[in-house]
């Protein structure tokens, strides 16, 4: 380690090679080893035009990105920021050198996965299965049946309308969108207005209530659909979008339906008591 007289600061960290900096049994750089990069490389190149446009970014290191983003459930933009901080990710994705710039634009990840589409994703999902060996060939699966509370309110129409309403303004307050209405203060009257469902002479104010709701939340999502930027919408919340609209619509004798949006395969079982 080389210290200077005068700052007390380390001169250079990663001067030589990366790899003879970092830790060889770290759990990403032994994944590093053994992954296919080479046939992975040739799988994906006849996705590429030599000589047209701008030099594309290596295979390796979007596979890289892409691999890494699943490993520790990252969006687009955080493992493109964590691969500026960690040299660990640099030498997963094959660089020799310590890099202090972002690899590239987290868009891009974007049209990377366009441009190998479906076929190459299932590449990389079989590229996973093999890696864990025989145990991802396992013919025996041990399911727990022990009969356990799920974290869930009791399931109304008007309470999911009102989740679904926050988490709109939510994700338009975390991209800076100025919102024509948020719909606070009516939420919270509307909200009052749904505990008449079982009042005979009160409950045609509560289907409104609910009514109004839905409207409200259709509203938010038509505007989002509108304002967000277009990789946010495509990537990540059009799929959010879909999914609150089923939710929206759904009726009281539907089949299949909905009862909680962090549990959405949860379904309800009716227990008939009868006298003996």
């Amino acid at each position: 380690m080389l210290i200077t007289s005068s700052t007390g600061h380390q001169t250079n960290l990663f001067g030589t090679d990366l790899l003879q900096q970092l830790d060889p049994n770290d759990p990403l750089l032994r994944l590093a080893s053994v992954l296919p990069w080479r046939e992975l490389d040739q799988a994906f190149a006849k996705h590429y035009c030599q000589g047209l446009g701008r030099p594309a970014k290596p295979i390796r290191l979007m596979v890289g990105l892409l691999i890494l983003k699943q490993l520790e459930n990252l969006s687009d933009e955080a493992v493109v920021l964590q691969f500026k901080r960690n040299p660990y990710y640099q030498a997963f994705c094959g660089f020799t050198e310590f890099s202090c710039k972002l690899p590239c634009d987290s868009t891009e990840l974007v049209h990377f996965r366009k441009r190998i589409g479906a076929e190459g994703v299932d590449q990389l999902f079989q590229l996973s299965v093999r890696l864990h060996g025989k145990a991802a060939l396992e013919d025996t699966v041990n399911i727990d049946t022990t009969v356990q509370e799920k974290n869930i309110t009791y399931p109304t129409d008007g309470k999911l309308a009102i989740k679904i309403i926050n988490r709109l303004n939510k994700l338009a307050k975390a991209y800076g969108i100025q919102q024509r209405r948020t719909y606070g203060k009516e939420v919270k009257n509307l909200r009052l207005s749904l505990r008449h469902f079982r009042h005979v002479s009160r409950r045609a104010k509560a289907k409104k209530a609910l009514k109004r709701l839905r409207t409200i939340a259709h509203a938010l999502i038509r505007e989002l659909r509108r304002t967000l930027p277009c990789f946010a919408l495509f990537e990540r919340y059009e799929k959010d979008f879909l999914f609150y609209e089923r939710v929206l619509n759904q009726q009281p004798k539907d089949s299949n339906k909905i009862y909680a949006l962090h549990e959405p395969d949860v379904y309800c079982i009716g227990n008939t008591h009868t006298g003996h």
